[in-house]
């Protein structure tokens, strides 16, 4: 079985009672099919960014639940041909992977010549900065040659 995840919007033409039951009927088609649901959140009244078959609110609800890849097609055409639900979506639901943790080489420790040891070696590694030296002009010159061009 593989851990998926359904998101579906119910018209808000229907009371949220009855919202609620077609949820339980989503719910009950996935059972229906020997599934696992994990998770199941009441269906909330949202309002929606933009107008879905010319409905400008609606019942938000989502379901994670694990089912057999062979009988997804067959639930998704269902939720599909209900004219109640307007909008849906089934995710394949991966949990997050735990990356390791990457080693970081320590760099060789000193020792004395009496056989302890002294520390590691430690090295900067910010990067330098390097200065330009800029040529100083002094204010008289600069008058010069000012005064040269207006001369002109």
């Amino acid at each position: 079985m593989k851990p998926y995840e359904l998101t579906y919007i119910i018209s808000s033409e229907i009371t949220a009672r009855e919202a609620e039951e077609k949820a339980k009927s989503i719910e009950s088609l996935i059972q229906d099919k020997n599934g696992i649901v994990l998770r199941s959140e009441k269906p909330s009244a949202r309002t929606l960014a933009y107008n879905i078959k010319k409905q400008s609110s609606g019942f938000f609800g989502v379901l994670e639940f694990q089912l057999e890849p062979e009988y997804l097609g067959e639930l998704n055409e269902k939720i599909q041909k209900d004219n109640k639900i307007i909008r849906h979506m089934v995710l394949i639901n991966n949990p997050a992977k735990i990356q390791k943790e990457r080693r970081i080489k320590k760099k060789p420790l000193i020792s004395n010549e009496a056989g302890g040891i002294i520390g590691t070696i430690e090295k900067d590694l910010s990067p330098k900065t390097v200065k330009k030296t800029n040529k100083k002009v002094e204010l008289e010159e600069i008058e010069k040659e000012l005064d040269e061009i207006l001369s002109e």
